[in-house]
């Protein structure tokens, strides 16, 4: 498979990511039911992007390349149709066996993800290659580490895919169904773990410092078996807390390992800063969480909805989206485009648009102040506005530079 190809719809699932970030944040204003927005959000805007990188970066960082070019346009078909169906079934538009296609489609594309990469990297996953450069000798150990946790992550989106099709289905489902359940197997067990596993990776090199080796290797661990606990507990009981414990292990591990990559590198990329709120954002959302699973243990009243509400704010809107949102950024900068706005200035405004946003929403979440949660909620969509117009002009732009 050519890199052209590779890029193309790599590029292509980060347009769509765009799309589907854009109506999250309309139906977040206007008020859509919860599970509607929590797929445009997931499903839609986060696991295309991470989808569409996976292909380039997951085989390069084992050292080789995507063996097929038909699986990722198979693959975005049936992704973004079995999303677009399981949103409309969340509206309950339609007849019931919706949501059945829309988890069909999804699992279909999953297992051709799954087995692409798997195929692309099975040899070199065997013999532990890393495709570490000669000259970046430092980076090499934690390269190696991380590259044990993807199969973990693969495996937590098989799960969570299979649950999905299970729940829709007369398929024996591995849990009883429940929804946050399955979400948390797929967000937290594969999204996040995948954020750090590839995070140690991409942040140290593109702020030119070493990931601290200690921070990582408690990190991944605690990233790989806080989803599965949690989402087998939830929502009480000792299993839970083991699993909330493992997870603000490392989400507060990951924050300290990017803040000191950040903190010495002298070479600031655009999108790093949104990074940074990111994990901020994280560790406020898994605090959250951690209270909720250690109040009934130390005598704490009941979380109000408003707070948890928040806690997916922070998760979901704060960790998750502004984290893609940096990487994005770094990976195609809009400073190599050629459009009005180009510009590193256009790009920070966004990204401090985004962040007050975030805060703002958040803060009326957490209050109960739904008028300053709209306000909020209104921020975020000028700034997801700013965040689309410069990505997808630049990835027009380069796709219209590759075709001439």
């Amino acid at each position: 498979m050519t890199g052209t190809g590779r890029s193309r719809w790599s590029r292509w699932f980060v347009v769509l990511s765009v799309a589907f970030l854009v109506c999250w944040r309309l139906g977040a204003l206007v008020g859509i039911p919860r599970r509607a927005e929590v797929i445009l959000a997931l499903f839609g805007f986060v696991f295309h992007v991470v989808f569409g990188m996976a292909y380039l970066l997951i085989p390069s960082y084992f050292g080789t390349v995507l063996s097929t070019d038909r699986i990722p346009l198979v693959h975005l078909v049936l992704a973004v149709s079995g999303t677009v169906l399981l949103v409309l079934s969340a509206f309950a538009v339609g007849p019931p066996s919706l949501g059945m296609l829309g988890a069909l489609l999804w699992s279909g594309g999953v297992a051709a993800f799954v087995s692409a990469l798997f195929w692309s990297i099975r040899d070199e996953l065997r013999r532990g290659e890393t495709g570490t450069a000669s000259h970046r000798q430092a980076f090499e150990w934690v390269d190696r580490y991380a590259n044990r946790f993807v199969p973990v992550a693969f495996f937590y989106l098989v799960v969570g895919s299979y649950e999905l099709l299970a729940r829709s289905t007369t398929l024996p489902g591995l849990t009883d169904g429940y929804f946050p359940r399955i979400t948390h197997l797929l967000a937290a067990g594969f999204v996040v773990l995948l954020v750090f596993t590839l995070g140690v990776r991409l942040a140290p090199r593109f702020l030119g410092v070493p990931a601290p080796r200690a921070l990582t290797a408690v990190v991944l661990p605690a990233g790989a078996v806080g989803p599965g606990l949690v989402a087998i507990g939830l929502s009480s009981g000792p299993v839970f807390v083991a699993g909330a414990v493992a997870e603000a292990v490392a989400f507060v591990g990951f924050a300290a390992l990017y803040l000191v990559v950040f903190l010495q590198s002298d070479r600031r990329r655009i999108g790093s800063e949104s990074v940074l709120a990111g994990v901020l954002s994280g560790v406020a959302g898994v605090t959250i969480g951690l209270t909720v699973a250690l109040g009934p243990l130390v005598g704490l009243p009941p979380f109000s909805a408003a707070a948890v509400q928040a806690h997916l704010q922070l998760n979901l809107l704060g960790f998750l989206g502004l984290v893609v949102v940096g990487f994005a950024l770094m990976f195609f900068p809009p400073t190599a485009g050629r459009f009005r706005g180009s510009n590193e200035r256009t790009a920070r405004l966004t990204i401090a648009v985004l962040v007050a946003g975030v805060v703002v929403s958040v803060v009326g979440q957490f209050t109960g102040g739904s008028v300053v949660a709209t306000v909020g909620d209104g921020v975020v969509l000028i700034g997801t506005f700013g965040y689309g117009y410069l990505l997808t002009r630049l990835l027009v732009e380069i796709g219209a530079r590759r075709a001439g």
